[in-house]
């Protein structure tokens, strides 16, 4: 048996090589909860706080419900009244993912995203393009991180907004 251009790589070309192959494309995608699984969703995750009106939890097919990466009930309400602020409602939200309380969650919804080849993120709101999961996809797609919220600007803005409420 002849074999041509046999070489043995290095250790560093196999190193390089494992990272540069390419791998298995990951996929976030945002879908309400009311439509019907798809074999190509891969791994449900239902991110709202309150369970869907009217749906089984056979009929949602979700395997994991993380109900601490929702908005809070305050937000969700403010929002509901006002959808023409969506810039608004997307930086306050992103500040609530930065508390203690959503830090689990959304390691756990990283950790998720690594690990499944496919993730749909599901939420019942009738506004497809402006809710909580589609804040989530684009953080998970490194859009852009949680605010930690901790630097000087952060304090200054703080008091700034005490100030605002205190009575005149």
């Amino acid at each position: 048996m002849l074999v041509a251009n046999c070489q043995v790589p290095s250790a560093a070309q196999k190193y390089n090589s494992k990272v540069l192959m390419p791998t298995a494309v990951k996929r976030v995608t945002v879908k309400r909860v009311y439509e019907k699984p798809a074999r190509g969703d891969g791994y449900r995750v239902l991110v709202d706080r309150l369970w869907p009106r009217g749906l089984s939890k056979s009929q949602a097919a979700l395997h994991i419900w993380l109900r601490d990466l929702s908005p809070s009930d305050q937000l969700r309400r403010w929002f509901h009244a006002r959808p023409e602020d969506w810039l608004i409602f997307r930086k306050r939200y992103l500040k609530e993912l930065a508390l203690p309380q959503a830090a689990e969650a959304l390691d756990e919804l990283y950790r998720l995203a690594r690990r499944k080849k496919n993730l749909t993120l599901l939420f019942a709101s009738k506004n497809e393009q402006h809710n909580n999961a589609v804040v989530l996809k684009d953080l998970l797609d490194g859009m852009r991180k949680p605010p930690t919220g901790t630097g000087p600007g952060a304090v200054r803005a703080l008091r700034h907004r005490q100030a605002k409420r205190m009575p005149r």
